[in-house]
């Protein structure tokens, strides 16, 4: 049986990625799996704690995957893209905004817009940004 493709954001981070995805974990729930480079390559090197690839699947069907930065790689942080969060279930929205937006900064508050649905912008602790869009039941 084929795995379904999927599309999710994958995160690298600048050396705290478990403390990220931990976050995430505590955000949405689900099962987060962490491996570190030293599982799969020298257990001794400087790096060997920081996390090779983090997978985040939660009950609702998000998957979210990080890691740190390897070792020779430039960190570029992460202000090229946004993680997309939409659906019509109000309350489990706002409860992922109001955690996501803690600590962070908002840059648009999560409010009916002109296009009806609401919608808004945050980075969350870690720099991350979201965009959290709130439709209309259908039906």
């Amino acid at each position: 049986r084929l795995m379904a493709s999927r599309l999710n954001p994958y995160v690298s981070f600048d050396g705290n990625a478990r403390q990220a995805m931990e976050f995430y974990e505590g955000v949405f729930g689900g099962t987060l799996t962490l491996n570190t480079f030293g599982e799969y390559g020298a257990p001794d090197a400087p790096e060997a704690n920081k996390i090779m690839h983090g997978q985040l699947e939660t009950p609702t069907g998000f998957t979210l995957m990080g890691a740190d930065t390897p070792p020779g790689v430039e960190y570029d942080s992460g202000n090229n893209f946004a993680v997309s969060l939409s659906g019509d279930d109000a309350d489990e929205l706002r409860g992922y905004w109001e955690k996501l937006a803690a600590g962070g900064s908002v840059s648009v508050p999560l409010e009916k817009q002109m296009w009806g649905d609401e919608f808004g912008q945050c980075a969350d602790q870690f720099g991350v940004k979201w965009m959290v869009n709130i439709g209309q039941p259908q039906g």
